[in-house]
């Protein structure tokens, strides 16, 4: 046998151990996803069968309400449902094409989800025989402690981890697998919902982080709650005086347009004591930032931010950025 012969054997070996790791770790994952889901399932069972089965049958909450809480957890349950059925029986393909099919129930159920938690308290608090119910339901064994408001991010949760499942087995799967063009296609689509919900998660954080900075004006002069804008940071800066007085602290809050300097209110105000006075709002398209000494990533330097003449208004401010 010639050394080429030797090289040819060599080479076919590695493929081969390549291929039988791929299968092992391909393997491995699809187990893994098998037994989560049926976890999952076991979980969003709870929900169906305890509370929106037998809520519908009761007639406890209206059907709007019940919708608004619970939005499409059924169709989410049912899509699982079927997908864990091609699982256990080992026809990923077609299981993966069924599901990509009901994707959209999940970017849907996010969408609700934080209506659905303002509803589930509203009814908390009004409905008695509701909470009486929902108090009985968690206590049954199979809750093992824990409570509906648990339950309902789960879908999110479980997206999430979809994804990842998703890509591992595309990674271990050879390209020239009949599975190989719909598990590429899956993900492509898990991950499109995916950032579909990272995208509404992202603007409902935005729009409590610029309600939180309007409570935390005092007056309703100056308006954060503007639609397009984006919180960035917030922190305290000491404001250098034009004409040599002492160092003034004070409390700056930077969005995608505006940049608004604070004050504290008088600590013995009777209704503004935790509240910050807004001084100026600067808009940003309007404003040049420009660094006199030091270092902008650390305290100790010094920048200066300026407005066209017509503003008639130039500020410099110590950075000693302490925010977010």
């Amino acid at each position: 046998m010639n050394d080429s012969s030797l090289m040819f054997m060599a080479g076919a070996n590695t493929v081969e151990e390549q291929r039988a790791r791929w299968e092992r770790k391909r393997s491995r994952t699809a187990k893994e996803l098998l037994e989560t889901e049926h976890k999952y399932l076991e979980q969003l069972d709870l929900v169906v069968t305890f509370f929106v089965t037998i809520l519908k049958a009761k007639g406890t909450l209206k059907p709007a309400v019940l919708e608004t809480i619970f939005g499409p957890l059924e169709s989410i349950y049912s899509a699982s449902h079927v997908l864990s059925l091609h699982l256990e029986r080992g026809n990923l393909g077609p299981g993966l094409e069924h599901f990509c099919q009901n994707l959209e129930l999940y970017g849907h159920y996010a969408e609700n989800l934080e209506q659905a938690k303002e509803t589930l308290k509203e009814q908390l608090r009004k409905n008695k025989s509701f909470r009486r119910f929902k108090k009985l339901q968690e206590t049954r064994p199979q809750f093992q402690g824990r409570k509906l408001e648990d339950l309902l991010p789960l879908p999110l949760q479980r997206l999430h981890q979809y994804k990842h499942f998703l890509r591992d087995l595309l990674e271990n799967t050879s390209p020239d697998s009949a599975e190989y063009q719909k598990l590429a296609k899956a993900v492509k689509s898990v991950s499109e919902v995916s950032r579909w919900v990272q995208d509404i998660i992202r603007k409902r954080e935005n729009s409590l982080q610029l309600l939180r900075v309007q409570k935390l004006l005092k007056g309703q002069r100056t308006q954060v709650l503007t639609p397009g804008r984006w919180y960035i940071r917030e922190g305290w800066l000491l404001v250098v005086p034009s004409k040599g007085e002492e160092l003034k602290r004070r409390m700056f809050f930077l969005f995608s347009d505006i940049f608004i300097a604070t004050k504290p209110c008088h600590p013995l105000h009777l209704l503004n004591s935790n509240k910050l006075a807004c001084q100026a709002v600067y808009p940003l398209h309007q404003c040049v930032v420009d660094k006199v000494f030091g270092h902008t990533q650390s305290q100790g330097g010094l920048l200066s931010v300026s407005l066209p003449a017509s503003s008639c208004q130039k500020h410099q401010w110590g950075q000693t950025w302490k925010g977010v």
